[in-house]
């Protein structure tokens, strides 16, 4: 079975690349496709394997590098131009356009969906309001161009022969954009990386990349108003400045820290905020595998994976109060780390592999009959 493995672009170490990671413990045969790959050495051998990626034409259009998103238009043409041909499978990994290779009645492919894509769907409104183009004559070439973007992105669901949701909360995304069915396998955990620890200190912890929809501002503001409780923010983003300055004193920025000072605060903090509505959110499961208890936004995919007032509280809208009212309920209760490392398991490494790899051998091998 000769198998290529298409990601929408590589350029950092996050959510989706762990599970492109998991693809690459679990077959180590891929052929590599994405529309670009910026990935520095050290991360190419974590996620990668050291092996190299075949990239599109975008790869190499002036200030790519800093910023491919820019080509939005030229997404759909580009992931068009990957002749996948010589492969019996088939497995995309997409939040984007991935999904849309071309393939063959001989071929099976297999899509893992993070989401439909959110900038041009359920975050259209939000992401023109928030990029300054919702008026004006740029704001309408970038209408026209989502447009275009939600007219391919439907033309191209029949590229695919079967869909992975990383969450039910994107199984019902993808039935309602998509009109498809898709079985639910959710991302991997290193449960084994992230151990428990029951001494807890005296703070309260966040960390994500500091981008509008992520709500970091949210999580500031709603500490700006409680000078007695400390923050710890790590993360780096467009917003890192901003946020940084209308921060008071009760709040510390760390800026971007390494994957072993991540987990130091995650094992240490009384809890872990989170104010965003997420697809899945592998931040948080990672934090209540060190037995850290999760304060978050009851939306999306943590309403799956975070059990309000067993493993946290959950707070049902996005305002600087609804926090500060989740913070004084939470110092209330009583946790136990032991259940909440527990809660964690259900999502380890260990089960997603086992789970992906039993699912697309058998569909392989129907597909085969």
């Amino acid at each position: 079975m000769k198998k290529a493995l298409i990601h929408d672009w590589y350029y950092v170490d996050g959510g989706a690349e762990k599970v492109i990671k998991s693809f690459n413990s679990v077959w180590d045969d891929f052929d590599h496709y994405a529309l670009v790959d910026f990935l520095n050495e050290d991360d190419r051998k974590t996620i990668l394997n050291g092996k190299t990626v075949s990239t599109s034409f975008i790869q190499n259009l002036p200030t790519s590098r800093k910023g491919h998103q820019k080509f939005l238009q030229l997404f759909p043409i580009a992931i068009e131009q990957f002749d996948l041909k010589e492969y019996d499978l088939i497995l995309s990994s997409s939040a984007s356009v991935a999904k849309g290779v071309l393939t063959n009645q001989d071929q099976l492919h297999i899509c893992y969906c993070h989401s439909p894509i959110r900038y041009a769907w359920d975050l259209y409104h939000q992401y023109l309001k928030e990029s300054g183009l919702d008026k004006g004559l740029k704001g309408k070439y970038a209408k026209y161009v989502l447009h275009k973007i939600r007219m391919w992105d439907i033309m191209s669901v029949n590229r695919v022969d079967h869909f992975i949701a990383n969450s039910n909360y994107i199984a019902r995304r993808i039935k309602k954009i998509y009109g498809r069915e898709s079985t639910v396998i959710y991302p991997p955990v290193d449960t084994q990386l992230f151990t428990l620890n029951k001494n807890k200190e005296d703070y309260y912890f966040t960390a994500s990349r500091m981008v509008p929809y992520k709500k970091m501002e949210l999580i500031i503001r709603a500490f700006n108003g409680m000078p007695n409780k400390k923050l710890i923010v790590a993360g780096h983003g467009p917003e890192f400045s901003k946020l940084n300055k209308i921060a008071k004193q009760n709040i510390e920025f760390l800026g971007f820290v390494s994957e072993k000072e991540i987990i130091n605060h995650l094992q240490n903090a009384k809890a872990f905020v989170y104010a965003a509505e997420e697809d899945f959110g592998i931040v948080p499961v990672e934090a209540q595998a060190c037995g850290t208890p999760i304060i978050c936004y009851a939306k999306g995919g943590l309403l799956e994976t975070v059990i309000n007032g067993e493993t946290g509280v959950h707070f049902y809208q996005q305002t600087e109060k609804a926090i500060q009212n989740s913070i004084e309920i939470f110092e209330r209760m009583d946790f136990d780390a032991d259940v909440i490392r527990k809660n964690a398991l259900r999502f380890s490494t260990y089960r997603f592999e086992n789970e992906i790899k039993s699912f697309v051998e058998k569909k392989y091998m129907e597909f085969k009959r």
